[in-house]
């Protein structure tokens, strides 16, 4: 339990994080890979509709986003539904901002689990390229961010190597943070202005 807490904590403090990931115990690396595995396998088998999210406007689109960048395996079916949400909503700028914060925190599953597992990465050449290449705070914010705007199924394995390779939490954070902004801004004009919801049905 101490140690799922500190990993939460971690999440929340970038300075916590950072400590976590320099003095990691066997037992809290574990908790971290079973969260990570947990929060996938309960989403394969709950039988749950994401689409009621969809009624819940603005929380919908922070829940659904947080849900399915959380989860590295199983694919949640976010587009349709941020799409909805945003047609539907009041206020489709707050629908922007709700459904990139989820989805950035949602990332930070990931980056926790390699600040915590950076072991794995340890041993290779290539790791050490990488290593010098986000040595440079403002083209690592630069790549993280234009990483997060695309639709792409191997940012977890990003999220990943930069909490491995000792990226700044508030850097990862903000960074695709303000990704998920353009994209989620692209998304949501699309769904407005094009009638969106009858391409993704």
């Amino acid at each position: 339990m101490e140690a799922a807490q500190r990993l939460a904590l971690g999440a929340l403090r970038p300075r916590a994080l950072v400590d976590l990931g320099r003095t990691a115990h066997p037992v809290q690396k574990v908790v971290a890979v079973l969260a990570l595995v947990g929060i996938n396998v309960l989403l394969f088998i709950a039988p749950f509709d994401y689409h009621v999210l969809g009624a819940l406007a603005y929380p919908g689109a922070f829940l659904v986003t947080l849900i399915a960048n959380a989860a590295v395996v199983v694919p949640v079916p976010y587009i349709p539904i941020v799409a909805h949400i945003a047609q539907t909503a009041g206020v489709p700028v707050l629908v922007v901002l709700a459904a990139s914060f989820g989805s950035a925190l949602g990332e930070c599953v990931a980056f926790a689990v390699g600040r915590v597992e950076k072991e794995l990465f340890e041993g290779h050449a290539w790791v050490e390229r990488i290593r010098r290449f986000f040595a440079h705070p403002r083209r690592t914010a630069l790549f993280l961010f234009f990483f997060a705007i695309p639709l792409n199924p191997v940012f977890d394995v990003g999220g990943l190597g930069a909490g491995a390779l000792g990226v700044p939490f508030r850097t990862f954070l903000i960074a695709v943070w303000l990704g998920r902004i353009v994209r989620f801004a692209i998304l949501a004009y699309i769904a407005i202005e094009f009638d969106a919801l009858a391409l993704l049905s």
